[in-house]
């Protein structure tokens, strides 16, 4: 079978499915099996395919079709213009997040000096390694209770050439008695009951990077109240939140009274995706 045929015949397997775009998925699946790019596939649409290459492409489409992100079939997803390996192990970053990167390299250009920055809930790594990357007097820590998490993370600010200090650690347990200028997390925040209604491809995301407790704000409770022990006088506080926490969240820090100058962003689909504080 060529390449050429086999790509049909899965384009019409993705159709039969409703999956959208199925001729871009039927490529980026091909080209990640041959190790090749996409114009490869093209250039050498005739070029025949060997038995067990097939079979590996045609397993690794039924797992796309049974829910499996694409993320997790090609290790890759982009984030802030850098490539991120990824794996079952850690939530695939999304564009939404860029903004609350962003938003902190804003912020940092207002401290004039070396910035510390610790990022909770790493996962991948992508939030730590965009700073680290972006910021040039930035030291930057980065902490998860998953040790398969921190490898990943580890993987990723080795291909992307800069210095991360991990740490295995529920959220601050392991993080010695040291102030940070700035605190950034993506927690898990989706309500426990709601997880069973996402999408198939999220719901084979990992749970814990998911499950944020029964009313989905757990991590920040926890996250506002004992970050007061590890923030510099009027450091910042950077939280991702669902587009439905702006409310609950902004509220939280103002409960504590440790905070001021509280203010939220939205996303490029305009919903409410970040929440800033400062440490008073």
């Amino acid at each position: 079978m060529t390449i050429k045929e086999i790509l049909k015949e899965s384009i019409e397997n993705l159709k039969k499915e409703k999956v959208e775009n199925p001729v871009n998925i039927a490529r980026i699946i091909l080209a990640n099996t041959l190790k090749v790019n996409k114009e490869y596939l093209i250039v050498h649409d005739n070029e025949e395919i060997i038995d067990n290459v097939k079979k590996q492409y045609q397993n690794d489409l039924e797992s796309f079709i049974n829910g499996k992100p694409l993320q997790y079939i090609t290790n890759h997803q982009e984030f802030m213009q850098m490539d991120f390996y990824v794996d079952e192990n850690v939530l695939i970053p999304r564009q939404d997040t860029e903004i609350l990167v962003e938003e902190i390299i804003s912020i940092s250009k207002k401290i004039n000096k070396n910035i510390k920055i610790l990022d909770l809930c790493t996962g991948s790594g992508c939030i730590g390694i965009s700073l680290a990357k972006k910021i040039e007097n930035a030291e930057v820590y980065a902490s998860d209770i998953s040790k398969n998490a921190l490898q990943v993370a580890i993987k990723n600010a080795k291909n992307n050439n800069v210095k991360i200090n991990y740490i295995e650690s529920n959220l601050f347990e392991n993080i010695d008695n040291i102030k940070f200028d700035i605190i950034v997390s993506n927690p898990p925040y989706i309500e426990k009951n709601t997880i069973l209604n996402l999408p198939k491809d999220v719901q084979n995301e990992p749970k814990i990077a998911l499950d944020g407790g029964v009313d989905g704000l757990d991590f920040y409770r926890k996250i506002i109240e004992e970050a007061t022990k590890y923030l510099k006088t009027d450091g910042y506080l950077c939280f991702e939140i669902g587009y439905n926490q702006k409310e609950s969240v902004c509220n939280l820090l103002k409960n504590n009274k440790n905070y001021k100058e509280i203010y939220s962003k939205k996303d490029l689909f305009n919903n409410d995706r970040i929440v800033i504080a400062r440490y008073i």
